[in-house]
């Protein structure tokens, strides 16, 4: 089994997962806006505001944001600069190409363990308004921790990572053999939910 072969299984199986994490950020992203449209209904029509709508809509937000940036990411959707790789040729362009993917995930490793130091603090803190509603069935509520709001950020950059090590190792395998492309990210949206 080659490299290629190898490095397109491992694209395969991280098509599958982030077409998942595209599912839930789609329904994240529903329930967001069903959110908003609740508050703004009891606030401007009833002129009675709910307290749990505004947080309900910000962890939707979160997890949409964790769940989605890993495909954008992939596809080559976030601010880039191209016209600095494009100026230096192809095999120059792909070395600094390279060296900016390494400086990516290098980032985002810093930034996952800076998270997990917010996970952290976020199991002593409650949400002060998001409860489950157990008092519904005679039970108590229990108020959310703060954490599982928090914890769309690792979910995103542990996806991102592995997508940083996706696009660097394509990028190692096109700079040594250059009869090698692979495609498009984009070609394999619609396959993965096959």
């Amino acid at each position: 089994m080659e490299l290629t072969d190898l490095v397109k299984i491992y694209g395969n199986i991280l098509t599958r997962i982030l077409a998942w994490c595209r599912v839930l950020a789609i329904i994240a992203l529903g329930l967001m806006v069903v959110c908003i449209l609740i508050q703004v209904f009891f606030r401007y029509i009833l002129n009675n505001a709910l307290p749990w709508p505004d947080e309900a809509a910000r962890f939707c937000m979160l997890w949409m944001t964790g769940l989605m940036a890993p495909s954008a990411y992939r596809w080559g959707s976030f601010v880039s600069i191209d016209i600095i790789k494009d100026f230096m040729g192809k095999t120059f362009g792909g070395i600094f190409n390279l060296l900016i993917l390494v400086l990516g995930v290098v980032t985002l490793f810093v930034a996952l363990w800076f998270a997990n130091k917010h996970i952290a603090s976020g199991w002593l803190f409650n949400s002060s308004s998001l409860k489950i509603p157990l008092s519904l069935i005679g039970m108590e509520s229990i108020r959310i921790k703060l954490a599982w709001m928090y914890m769309s950020l690792p979910t995103g950059f542990v996806l991102m990572v592995l997508v940083g090590l996706e696009l660097i190792i394509q990028q190692v395998h096109t700079l040594l053999n250059s009869n090698v492309s692979y495609p498009n990210p984009y070609d394999k949206i619609s396959s993965a939910t096959e």
